[in-house]
């Protein structure tokens, strides 16, 4: 799924704060707003406050890795989002950062893993583990995957995919290593037991 789906009509209209006391970040949070900081392509970090609602609505929409079109002062800003800060106990984002980026130069990112099909191994009782939710690719902006989807349809009990299996049947640079492990096809713990047992008794 690539990110030319990304609304750049909506813009996101963000304030400069104050730099952090808490009571100020508490205050903001009850306001319905989220603390952030900006910076990146021609920016100096700017600590910002960002409508909680908007944020949502917008990641509802296009995906936490779409670019975000931001307005600052009256300027117009594309940026996406490089880390968030989120309650453990609510479902709350605490904190953002935003990362300014020039639109015409890739960046890396890192882009979820989605698994499609299901596996032959699992149908006969195969364990499916999946070591990493997510892998580092390099990008232009306007083409960043929402997810990467990987058929396991094929896989049997032991079979694996990593990286290197899925490197040329993309249409971008993967940064991860060749030995990611993105899914693996475990046998059964009971007929590992019994493997054991039958290993025992010879």
């Amino acid at each position: 799924m690539e990110g030319e789906g990304i609304d750049m009509s909506t813009v996101l209209s963000v304030r400069k704060r104050e730099a952090g006391h808490r009571s100020t970040l508490t205050q903001l949070r009850k306001g319905g707003a989220i603390p952030a900081v900006i910076y990146g392509y021609k920016l100096d970090s700017t600590p910002i406050s960002i409508s909680a609602k908007e944020f949502k609505k917008f990641v509802q929409k296009n995906g936490r890795n779409g670019v975000f079109p931001m307005e600052l002062d009256g300027t117009r800003v594309n940026v996406v989002v490089s880390e968030v800060q989120q309650c453990s106990l609510k479902d709350e984002v605490n904190h953002i950062d935003f990362l300014a980026i020039n639109m015409s130069e890739e960046l890396e990112v890192d882009a979820a893993v989605s698994l499609v099909g299901e596996s032959v191994g699992v149908s006969e009782g195969g364990i499916l583990m999946q070591p990493n939710l997510e892998i580092k690719i390099k990008v232009k902006p306007t083409e960043i995957p929402e997810t990467i989807e990987i058929d396991i349809t094929k896989l049997a009990i032991g079979d694996s995919i990593m990286v290197a299996d899925i490197r040329e049947q993309v249409d971008f640079d993967i940064i991860s290593e060749d030995d990611y492990t993105l899914v693996t096809i475990m046998a059964p713990v009971a007929s590992v037991e019994e493997e054991e047992v039958e290993k025992n008794e010879e």
